[in-house]
């Protein structure tokens, strides 16, 4: 059953992470233009934090810290794979040296059985954190017990041609949209409009859309500002979704 939402709702984006910032300087500093639509931006230094304090991703972080952009620290969680003790050492890395304001779980499992142990993980990281956000990024849609214990859970990270045929779960009804997120890539521009209006079909209140593809070595999707950012910026900014 679809979400009935109301044009209330305040679409925003919220950034898997791109390209380091020395390869990327100027995506990054558009990101902290002011009145950008950021609902949070992932910094991802070396598959982690890396191994100590670098000194472009300080800068990148403090100018969006200074532009009132939430910041989170991405997290590999290697679907249940590794170590929590790993990943507490590297949420740490991230709090001391960049200051960011939560975490993205990147590649979070999602089944029931998996469930108690991500709980725990999740108690100990605001243990470390005080009042992070958290961001489970399962990319499909997990078991509903994962909505109890994050503030957003990534439902959908994939290609366009999944997405526009894509179905919402029915429990995702019990929650307001600023609770999902939905990453697609390889969206056309001349198909962004019928993307945003799934994504408030469908429930999902942050979201990132992009015209770069990925997959069979045509890289990372994400590392890259769209084509037609501007344009999607200007959608959001003016609420026009539909």
């Amino acid at each position: 059953m679809p979400h009935l939402t109301s044009t209330a709702v305040r679409t925003a984006l919220g950034v898997p992470g791109y390209a380091h910032p020395l390869v990327a300087p100027a995506q990054w500093a558009e990101l902290a233009r002011p009145g950008t639509p950021l609902d949070w931006v992932a910094l991802d230094v070396c598959a982690g934090p890396g191994a100590r304090p670098d000194p472009h991703c300080l800068e990148a972080a403090g100018r969006l810290h200074h532009a009132g952009v939430r910041v989170l620290g991405r997290l590999d969680a290697a679907q249940g794979a590794r170590d929590h003790a790993e990943l507490r050492h590297d949420a740490l890395r991230y709090l001391d040296w960049y200051q960011v304001d939560g975490f993205l779980l990147d590649h979070c499992p999602g089944g029931a059985a998996e469930l108690p142990v991500v709980r725990r993980l999740l108690a100990g990281l605001r243990t470390d954190a005080g009042p992070a956000h958290l961001v489970l990024g399962h990319g499909t849609h997990p078991h509903p017990g994962y909505a109890e214990c994050a503030d957003q859970l990534v439902t959908f990270a994939g290609p366009w041609a999944d997405y526009r045929w894509s179905q919402v779960a029915e429990w995702t009804a019990d929650y307001p949209p600023d609770r999902f997120c939905h990453f697609v890539h390889g969206v056309p521009r001349g198909h962004l409009e019928e993307a945003l209006r799934i994504a408030r079909w469908q429930g999902a209140a942050t979201i990132y859309f992009t015209d770069r593809t990925g997959g069979r070595g045509q890289g990372d999707p994400w590392e890259a500002m769209p084509g037609y950012w501007d344009e999607i910026v200007s959608r959001l900014e003016t609420g026009v979704s539909e």
